[in-house]
Order: C-alpha cells, then sequence, then structure tokens
C-alpha cells in the first residue's frame, strides 16, 4: 500500500473537503489542481461505469468519474453544486490527472495528526486501503480519500486507454 502523506506525517495536513450525497470526504490540497463547475463532459463508449466520460482542460484530455458510481452510492445527480476536482495521481511513478464529480465543495480544513484516525479494519472482505485516514469532527467524520488508492491498476488502465484514444482522433 502507498503511503499517503497527507495523514500521520508528524504534525498537520490540509485537506479539501467536498460532499459525496450526505457524507464528507477529503483529499490532501496538495493532490488537487483545480475546482470546476461541472460543465460538458464527453461519453466515451466501452469505458467503466463509474466514468462519466473526458473534458478538454487546457487542450488536454481529462478522465471524469463519477465517486458516488464508484463507491456504490448511486450516480451523482447535477445540480448547481456540482463540481468536478481535477487531481493529480501517481500510477507507476508517473504523474496522472483525474476529474472526480462532487456533490458539493466545502472548504480547505487543517487537521492535526491528533484527530486522524487509520482506516476501519473490517473484516478482510473489505478493502480500505483507499481511505488514508478518518478526521474527528464535531458534527462527524471527514473520510480522507488516498488517491492513489482510490482505483485500481486495471481500472485505471480501462479508463487511460479510452481518453487516449480520444484525444488520437
Amino acid at each position: 500500500m502507498e503511503e499517503n502523506t497527507a495523514v500521520k506525517n508528524g504534525t498537520s495536513c490540509q485537506v479539501l473537503t467536498f460532499r459525496l450525497a450526505e457524507e464528507v470526504y477529503g483529499v490532501d490540497i496538495m493532490s488537487v489542481r483545480e475546482v470546476m463547475d461541472f460543465a460538458g463532459v464527453t461519453k466515451v463508449p466501452h469505458t467503466p461505469d463509474f466514468m462519466v466520460g473526458v473534458i478538454n482542460l487546457r487542450g488536454n484530455v481529462v478522465p471524469v468519474v463519477d465517486l458516488k458510481k464508484k463507491f456504490r452510492m448511486g450516480a451523482t445527480e447535477r445540480s448547481v453544486n456540482t463540481c468536478i476536482i481535477i487531481v493529480e495521481m501517481q500510477i507507476d511513478g508517473e504523474s496522472t490527472i483525474l476529474g472526480a464529480l462532487a456533490d458539493s465543495v466545502q472548504e480547505v480544513v487543517e487537521f492535526e495528526d491528533s484527530v486522524i484516525e487509520d482506516a476501519p479494519r473490517i473484516g478482510t472482505q473489505l478493502n480500505t486501503a483507499f481511505i488514508a485516514g478518518m478526521a474527528k469532527r464535531e458534527s462527524g467524520f471527514v473520510i480522507i480519500l488516498n488517491v492513489n488508492a482510490v482505483f485500481s491498476m486495471n481500472e485505471l488502465s480501462a479508463i487511460a486507454q479510452p481518453a487516449a484514444e480520444e484525444h488520437a482522433e
């Protein structure tokens, strides 16, 4: 499992928080490139169910995924608050850009290590490697995602291949 520098680094971490349904999630601010309004997305055939399509980001083809579908929480319903969080992740030592749909973006929060716990261990059947930690707040928890572990290599290959083909045309 890859180490996530956002959690347990001895001091604190800054996290961009966002909503998926009623839950609050977060990603290390260092992996966030930008937040965009949800606009036109080009559908790409033969992609995984959770892939919404691709967008043109300053001349680059960027795949956009629906995290709610990926996490089996239903599909993201488009609203005035729906946005795309552009994140940078590491795959086999190479940087990859990906867009993630969110119901809404909340704020950037700084969490001290003392309020972040490891992902819960719920038997061997549940893979929680994509959870970097659980930050405690008065209103509940923020589930901090490890963007480098949210997708398997097979899923990333399935996403990257059609995006590359779309760009080549």
